[in-house]
C-alpha cells in the first residue's frame, strides 16, 4: 500500500500544499513548529477520519477559514483510489472516494491502513487505560468495519445512558427506560468484548517473538485482555450494579472500562516496569501492528514516524529500522544529519519551513 500524493488546502498552517511521496522512506525535516507533524496528521485523518491529537475538526482548519480540504491518492494492489475530505467548522465532514460521496464513515476504513508512531506512544504503557483502549480500537476499526460500527453504536448508547442517569433526580419516569439502554449496551458491548479478546490473542502471537528479538530473549513479555466484564456476564452485571450506577450517575460496567495488561517476567510493567521496559514494550506493540495489518490485509500499512527516532536508543532504533523494510514510511526529524543518513536510504527528502514544502531530491 502506497500513498502516492497528498494535497492540502487550509489545513493547519498550510494554505495550499502538494507533495508527491516515494514508495520507500520519505524524510520531512525542519525546525520545530514548521508543519512537519501536520503532514502526518493529514495523512492519518485522511485514512481514519480522526486526528491523533485534535478533538474537533475545527481545530485542524486554518485560522480565519471555514473549511479545510485533504486529498490523497492511495495505491493498493495496482489499483489507485482518490480520497477527498472536507473538514468544516460547524458541520460534519464530507468524504468522497473517486468522486462518490460516502454515506457512512465506516466506508472509509480499509481504503488506506496507516500506523502513527509518536513519542507520546512510548508512554502508552504507563498512561491510563483509556490510552490502551484507544490503541486497540484504532487498529480494530481499520481492520474490521463491523467492530467500528459496534463501537460507534455502543459509545452513543453509553452517552445516552449516562445522560439519563444524571437526570433521574428530576425525572423519576426515566427509570423505566433504563432497561432499554441496558439491552442496547449488552447488544453492542458483548460484540466489542469478543472482538477485543480475539484481537489480543492474535496480537500476543506476534508480540512475543517481536519483543524476544528486541531484548535478545532476556525478558519475556505477556499481554492479556482485562475486560470490565465478560460478554456472557454483561447483562447480569448491569442489572446487579444498577443501584451503584444510579448513585454514581455514570455507567461503571462495560467495555468502556476495559484495560490491556502487560507484564515482563511476571511483573506488571504498567506500574512497576522501568522506563526502558515500558518503551521496549511500546515499540514491540507498534511493530506488532505492522505485522498484524500484513496478516489481516495481505498488504503493508503506511508508517508515520513523528520524531520518534530521537526518543529511542541505538538498539531500539535498529530494530525499528529493520522492521520497516518494504513499508512506505513518512518520517519527521529536525535535521538530515548522520543520525538519519547513516540509517536510511534517502528515497525522498522534503524541507518544511513555515508551511512551505521543498523537495531536495
Amino acid at each position: 500500500m502506497i500513498i502516492r500524493s497528498l494535497e492540502l488546502q487550509n489545513f493547519r498552517n498550510y494554505v495550499n500544499a502538494h507533495i508527491d511521496f516515494s514508495e520507500g522512506i520519505n524524510i520531512l525535516y525542519g525546525d520545530n513548529a514548521q508543519g512537519k507533524t501536520n503532514i502526518l496528521e493529514a495523512v492519518y485523518v485522511g485514512a481514519t477520519a480522526r486526528s491523533h491529537r485534535a478533538g474537533k475538526d475545527r481545530e485542524m482548519i486554518r485560522f480565519g477559514e471555514e473549511e479545510a480540504h485533504i486529498k490523497y491518492f492511495v495505491e493498493k494492489r495496482g489499483i489507485t483510489d482518490r480520497v477527498d475530505m472536507h473538514l468544516k467548522k460547524n458541520r460534519a465532514k464530507g468524504i468522497a472516494v473517486n468522486g462518490v460521496p460516502l454515506r457512512r464513515l465506516g466506508e472509509l476504513f480499509g481504503i488506506a491502513n496507516v500506523i502513527f508512531f509518536s513519542p507520546e506512544d512510548l508512554n502508552i504503557i504507563k498512561e491510563g487505560p483509556s490510552q490502551r483502549r484507544k490503541f486497540i480500537d484504532m487498529e480494530l476499526c481499520q481492520l474490521d468495519k463491523i467492530y467500528m460500527s459496534n463501537l460507534s453504536h455502543y459509545s452513543r448508547v453509553v452517552m445516552q445512558r449516562n445522560k439519563l442517569l444524571k437526570e433521574l433526580d428530576s425525572r423519576d419516569d426515566y427509570l423505566d427506560t433504563l432497561q432499554i439502554w441496558d439491552m442496547q449496551m449488552v447488544r453492542f458491548g458483548a460484540e466489542i468484548i469478543k472482538s477485543r479478546q480475539k484481537f489480543i490473542e492474535e496480537l500476543k502471537k506476534i508480540l512475543i517473538p517481536v519483543h524476544d528479538s528486541i531484548t535478545g530473549e532476556r525478558e519475556k513479555i505477556d499481554i492479556f485482555y482485562e475486560p470490565s466484564v465478560t460478554a456472557e456476564e454483561f447483562e447480569e452485571s448491569l442489572a446487579k450494579n444498577r443501584a451503584r450506577d444510579i448513585k454514581a450517575r455514570v455507567s461503571l460496567t462495560g467495555p468502556h472500562r476495559d484495560d490491556l495488561g502487560l507484564s515482563v517476567d511476571g511483573m506488571d510493567i504498567r506500574t512497576f516496569g522501568s522506563q526502558g521496559q515500558q518503551r521496549t514494550a511500546a515499540l514491540s506493540l507498534k511493530l506488532s501492528e505492522i505485522e498484524i495489518v500484513r496478516k489481516k490485509t495481505g498488504d503493508s500499512p503506511v508508517l508515520l514516524l513523528d520524531d520518534v527516532l530521537s526518543e529511542l536508543d541505538g538498539s531500539r532504533q535498529k530494530k525499528l529500522l529493520d522492521s520497516i523494510d518494504g513499508v512506505q514510511t513518512l518520517l519527521t526529524c529536525t535535521g538530515v544529519d548522520s543520525f538519519v543518513t547513516d540509517r536510511f536510504p534517502l528515497n525522498k527528502i522534503f524541507k518544511i519551513t513555515s508551511g512551505n514544502i521543498v523537495s531536495e531530491n
